[in-house]
């Protein structure tokens, strides 16, 4: 049996896709058992055509209620959290719950250009006005800091010359998507091959 998977996100749902279609295909096993919003956003198209039940939890609600919310809508047998373009922090008490079982990527080769407001265009203006040559993008597991958590994998992605900000967003995505997939692959099949001694009778 596979894996059941959340899938959080705040935009249009790209990497969401990508994950539907490996589930699909069975490159990933596992099942996405419910996909999460913090706003609306284009990526519930996604999860609608995929029959995945979509729930959004609006950030704007009071930090006590958005938490509860939260906790309470994730699914029980969730085994791991993905966060794919989700914006909002992540609460203590649901990083305390799922103990190295929430993932997070981000569009820079961490520890570089993490951390508070590093988000989507602004992540590769900074690696712009920082002259790097190599930017691409990490899969980490979550933890109380901002972006800190331990790296799991990451895709290099090199900066040309002449990149703006949205050039260099544009390739870092094509890499985003196979990382992804490649990471949450290698994740279900590790946690499903533990799943699989942990039944077996000894």
């Amino acid at each position: 049996m596979g894996a059941k998977l959340t899938v959080m996100i705040s935009g249009g749902g790209s990497n969401l896709k990508a994950l539907i279609d490996a589930c699909a295909n069975h490159t990933i096993d596992a099942e996405i058992i419910a996909v999460m919003a913090d706003r609306e956003c284009a990526g519930l198209n996604h999860a609608v055509s995929a029959h995945i039940p979509f729930y959004q939890i609006d950030r704007k609600l009071p930090r006590e209620q958005f938490i509860d919310s939260l906790q309470r809508t994730i699914p029980e047998q969730t085994d791991l959290i993905i966060l794919a373009g989700y914006l909002s922090i992540i609460p203590a008490a649901l990083i305390d719950a799922y103990p190295q079982r929430i993932i997070n990527l981000h569009p820079s080769l961490l520890p570089k250009f993490g951390g508070a407001g590093m988000y989507g265009l602004r992540v590769h203006q900074a690696v712009l006005d920082a002259g790097e040559t190599q930017s691409g993008c990490s899969v980490h597991y979550v933890d109380h800091g901002i972006d800190t958590g331990e790296v799991i994998a990451q895709a290099e992605v090199p900066v040309h010359p002449d990149d703006d900000a949205q050039r260099l967003q544009q390739r870092v995505q094509q890499q985003e998507h196979a990382l992804l997939t490649r990471t949450v692959a290698d994740l279900c099949h590790t946690f499903t091959h533990k799943t699989n001694q942990q039944d077996t009778p000894s």
